[in-house]
């Protein structure tokens, strides 16, 4: 036999030792694509919830911001009303020591309308009267400018108010002068 018969010979009748590369590698790539794109996946939830978090943030901020400028808003208005409030009590004054013979005076009247007007301004925007009399002295609401001995009224107790006092919601905006009852 000539060496070229004999070299086709053996492998003919050798059986294939060598394993089928496409078989292997196909399962090599299913086993990569499978991998990435489990970390895909765990990318694009993490991207989901860094989104998420970043929309309520600023949600959140938008909301704060709303609430900052609605306050400021608000704290200008009451500033601005506060201004008012001497010229109210001027008003006030003015008009509970009219003269008896002017009492029925057009221009009286015409005072009284824009004292209505100015107290219908204050009621628009929240603020209230602080008139306490008889009621018990409280010193957050209350600024004790005198007392006074009185069988009519508890000790504690207010007997007069000097000049109203003005709160916007839970907030004093001036103390009421008031007398108290020793």
């Amino acid at each position: 036999m000539s060496q070229q018969e004999t070299s086709s010979t053996v492998n003919q009748d050798a059986p294939e030792t060598t394993p089928d590369v496409s078989d292997q590698s196909t399962a090599e790539k299913t086993a990569d694509e499978s991998s990435e794109l489990m970390d895909a996946r765990k990318q694009a939830q993490e991207y989901m919830a860094g989104w998420q978090r970043e929309r309520a943030e600023f949600a959140n901020y938008k909301k704060r911001a709303e609430r900052e400028m609605k306050d400021l808003a608000q704290n200008a208005a009451v500033e601005s009303l506060m201004g008012l409030l001497p010229i109210i009590d001027d008003i006030d004054r003015a008009m509970t020591s009219v003269p008896p013979e002017l009492k029925d005076n057009p221009w009286t009247s015409g005072v009284g309308a824009i004292s209505r007007k100015f107290q219908k301004i204050l009621d628009e925007h929240g603020v209230s009267v602080i008139d306490p009399v008889g009621e018990v002295f409280d010193p957050n609401r209350h600024e004790a400018v005198a007392t006074e001995d009185s069988s009519d009224v508890e000790s504690g107790h207010i007997t007069a108010t000097l000049q109203k006092g003005y709160t916007f919601g839970d907030r004093v905006l001036r103390p009421a002068l008031v007398r108290v009852a020793n």
